[in-house]
């Protein structure tokens, strides 16, 4: 198992449990107690959990893992939604809005090769993987790097997207409900991605089932503001109806 992929498991597991044995880990891992005590080192640094004589505990449920940890979440479902997001949009010319997250990381990949595509997108991770690709347009926001996402936030990235009009804008979310709209854990990042969605003419949102039905801190739009919801079989049917009598379709991948 890759650190990574160790790191998430711990933190869904003590985000569950409420607290962990680093023994019991050690053993079930197949790594030694002194690895675990580093995995533990590092999150505890990140403020994600608190360590204690033997294992550790949680410090907030409601923790945003960084994103180098969700990748780890749900993978197959994610993968799933980010094809089936890729067969939905329209072939030739194209401008294309991604906001930050796995799941819109997974469809950047997906999209690499295509021919006359511009993207848009404040995240730095996703400007990495096309930054190359000789055969598509690449335009970044400026703005302030947040850790948790590797999105530009703020004033100077809401500026830069004032100035760009996009056909589609694929969006990323923590939450997603009839009664909330789009949510998401930092107020600024909701900000921006706002901004985005303000700027294109159709919105589609990509979120694995866990996201359905939940509701976030901070609100990035009505839920009437979206054109497609993009999700798996394992999202909740109650919230999926409701979400579709406000206004979305809902694709199931």
């Amino acid at each position: 198992m890759r650190r990574s992929d160790r790191m998430t498991a711990i933190l869904d597991r003590v985000s569950r449990l409420g607290t962990i044995d680093a023994g019991v880990l050690a053993e079930e891992f197949a790594v030694s107690a002194a690895t675990i005590r580093r995995d533990l080192q590092v999150l505890e640094e990140q403020r994600l959990l608190a360590r204690t004589h033997g294992g550790a505990v949680a410090v907030d449920v409601a923790y945003e893992l960084p994103v180098r940890y969700r990748g780890g979440q749900n993978r197959e479902a994610k993968a799933l939604v980010a094809r089936r997001a890729a067969t939905l949009l329209p072939h030739g010319p194209l401008t294309l809005g991604l906001t930050g997250g796995t799941t819109t990381l997974i469809l950047a990949r997906l999209l690499a090769e295509r021919v006359d595509l511009t993207v848009v997108t404040n995240a730095l991770n996703i400007a990495a993987e096309l930054a190359l690709r000789p055969r598509l347009k690449l335009i970044m926001t400026g703005g302030v790097s947040r850790t948790q996402s590797y999105e530009l936030v703020g004033p100077i990235a809401d500026q830069a997207l004032a100035g760009l009009n996009m056909e589609i804008a694929v969006v990323g979310v923590d939450g997603i409900s009839a009664r909330g709209g789009l949510t998401t854990h930092d107020e600024i990042e909701a900000h921006t991605n706002a901004a985005m969605i303000r700027r294109a003419d159709r919105v589609m949102v990509v979120a694995d089932g866990s996201k359905v039905g939940r509701t976030c801190l901070a609100g990035i739009c009505a839920i009437g503001d979206v054109a497609v919801l993009v999700t798996d079989a394992s999202a909740d049917p109650g919230h999926v109806e409701a979400i579709r009598r406000a206004g979305p379709e809902v694709v199931i991948a």
